[in-house]
């Protein structure tokens, strides 16, 4: 990233309830991208793959064990990414147990 940190305009609407001018990426670099992950828009994740590429974004992957990312997420960046399918296995079943995921499987 170059410069300041700041993040480009891009990235503004999935921070809502955030104040987007006081974020920066060497600050809140985790939470920055995991935001992303999990509600980014396609720009937005080729901005993240930019920054990161793609081996450093899955080691922040496998260092999360999941990032909290839902299960198709997980299965996306699975195949994206090579990530290790019973490794993503695994992050799968504890996301389906999260409570918050399963008010969806229902």
């Amino acid at each position: 990233m170059s410069g300041s940190g700041a993040l480009p305009a891009l990235l503004q609407p999935f921070f809502w309830d955030h104040d987007f001018a006081r974020l920066d990426w060497e600050s809140h670099r985790d939470f920055i991208i995991r935001r992303v992950l999990q509600a980014g828009s396609w720009e937005a994740l080729v901005w993240l793959r930019g920054e990161l590429g793609n081996s450093s974004l899955r080691r922040w992957i496998e260092e999360q064990h999941g990032g909290g990312l839902s299960p198709r997420q997980l299965r996306f960046w699975e195949l994206l990414l090579e990530l290790p399918h019973a490794e993503v296995n695994r992050w799968v079943d504890a996301a389906r147990n999260n409570p918050w995921e399963q008010r969806i499987q229902r």
